[in-house]
């Protein structure tokens, strides 16, 4: 069942923060990877390219952790286990969203040619932090 993110959560979810986002590997092991990430309210959003480690991870497994420390208070943070679910529609405009919001870049100066771009939709199922 889903939890609700706080007011405060999704204040911190909106800010420039950078979170560290957990996904298993195929053996087991747990993979990190720093990202962007931000929320429509209700769940904790990324991006990511098909194909990328994080992608192939979720496709075989969606279970996910994504942390959220405020890097000017440390006591400030949110940490929220879920399922992620893919969203094509939309994404290319979402990585644009996040490249303004993290660089000032009117656009994701990071794409690849080819490369399809995907938004990670996190429902928090646990919820921690402030």
């Amino acid at each position: 069942m889903a939890k609700r993110l706080s007011e405060k959560q999704v204040q911190l979810l909106n800010e420039d923060q950078i979170a560290c986002v957990a996904t298993v590997n195929g053996d087991g092991s747990v993979q990190l990877t720093p990202v962007w990430v931000d929320t429509d309210g209700e769940a904790v959003l990324l991006n990511t390219a098909k194909g990328r480690v994080k992608h192939k991870n979720l496709v075989a497994n969606p279970n996910i952790s994504v942390l959220v420390v405020d890097r000017a208070d440390p006591y400030r943070w949110v940490s929220v286990r879920g399922r992620a679910e893919f969203v094509e529609e939309g994404a290319d405009e979402h990585i644009d969203r996040l490249a303004k919001k993290y660089l000032g870049a009117d656009s994701y100066p990071g794409r690849t040619p080819g490369e399809v771009r995907v938004i990670v939709r996190v429902l928090p199922e646990h919820l921690l932090g402030s």
